[in-house]
């Protein structure tokens, strides 16, 4: 019986173990122009896609705590940076997963590529317009 026990543990931590790391979590963003933290972003999974939404917007870099997506369009327009969904239908594909992102910057939307590296400890985030070679990476960290 306690050898059946000491099994049982075994078993369900080697399985805990071997699960995969996700981009679920919280991230902390940075400014592609001066290097420093500008963000928090937190990342969720429902229905086997995942999704991000801003926590959090650091004054300076950003001139307001309270930034308004002026560039964004449609029912986005003017609304909150803080709050907002910024990536979204993000789902798994062969070395990270893909789906689409908006810039608050300049209110486009991009397509994504994800991709966790550092054993997870870090996030690359690639939006682009066609092929991902036409685009750019930010990094992102892990807070949580």
């Amino acid at each position: 019986m306690r050898l059946a026990a000491w099994l049982l543990l075994f078993l369900i931590a080697a399985a805990a173990r071997s699960q995969a790391p996700t981009p679920a979590g919280l991230w902390k963003t940075f400014s592609d122009r001066t290097g420093q933290a500008d963000g928090l972003v937190r990342i969720v999974e429902s229905q086997g896609r995942y999704r991000a939404t801003v926590e959090a917007v650091f004054s300076p870099p950003a001139e307001s705590p309270n930034p308004l997506c002026e560039l964004c369009p449609g029912e986005l327009k003017n609304r909150p940076v803080v709050g907002l969904t910024i990536m979204q239908d993000l789902r798994p594909e062969a070395d990270g997963w893909s789906g689409e992102i908006l810039d608050p910057d300049d209110g486009k939307v991009y397509r994504c590529t994800v991709r966790l590296v550092e054993g997870g400890r870090k996030l690359e985030v690639r939006g682009y317009i066609g092929l991902p070679i036409f685009g750019r990476t930010q990094v992102w960290q892990r807070e949580r």
